[in-house]
């Protein structure tokens, strides 16, 4: 997919290493302090670390074939989508990436795993739509509309194809986002775990 252009030019599909590697770092900061990333990993002080080599391995074992990514560009925000069918990933990519995710979670693996398949089973299997599975914006560059910036080229070829869109919002500020780009709650669920953060389940019609 090519670059955009308009009031979104600075975003842009991460096509070079380095591109994906500070998609990588702004989503790792952007999560950092997140309620349901914390409920994972609760180390605060190794968290930063442990969601950079998390993203950093999900983008290379996942693009192109199950995941495109967007950043902006100076690299402080960045989306990773699905295409319409791909949101599920393969159990021989998952396999493929549990000694990374052994190193990521320790022995906090087991409630990732639980979490993963939470959301898997949660997540609506009709119609095809985009999936965004994850969106974030450095903390010094959040409010600034970096985030809707973010949302904009791949919300234009939804509308465009006639193709809904999906997403899981960790907090209130995300989904209000959201709702200011066009989706709707549809559900909340928990997170496993005792005191798992909720989830709210976010699905927009192609306008």
């Amino acid at each position: 997919m090519d670059a955009i252009t308009g009031p979104e030019a600075g975003v842009r599909p991460a096509k070079s290493a380095a591109e994906r590697e500070a998609a990588a770092e702004a989503l790792a900061l952007a999560f950092a302090a997140d309620p349901c990333w914390a409920h994972l990993l609760p180390d605060e002080g190794a968290r930063a670390e442990r969601l950079l080599a998390f993203f950093g391995e999900e983008i290379e074992s996942l693009t192109p074939d199950h995941r495109e990514v967007w950043v902006t560009e100076d690299g402080g925000g960045a989306a990773i989508w699905a295409p319409p069918g791909s949101w599920r990933v393969p159990l021989g990519r998952t396999l493929g990436g549990a000694p990374r995710m052994r190193e990521v979670f320790g022995r906090r693996l087991f409630l990732a795993l639980r979490a993963g398949m939470r959301v898997d089973r949660e997540h609506p299997r009709d119609p095809a739509h985009w999936y965004l599975d994850f969106l974030g914006v450095e903390p010094r560059r959040q409010g600034r509309g970096v985030g809707g910036a973010l949302l904009a080229p791949m919300l234009e070829l939804c509308d465009r194809e006639g193709i809904p869109a999906y997403l899981g919002a960790s907090t209130e500020r995300n989904r209000a986002l959201y709702e200011r780009n066009g989706f709707e709650m549809t559900g909340v669920f928990a997170m496993p775990g005792r005191g798992g953060p909720p989830i709210r389940k976010m699905w927009r019609e192609p306008a």
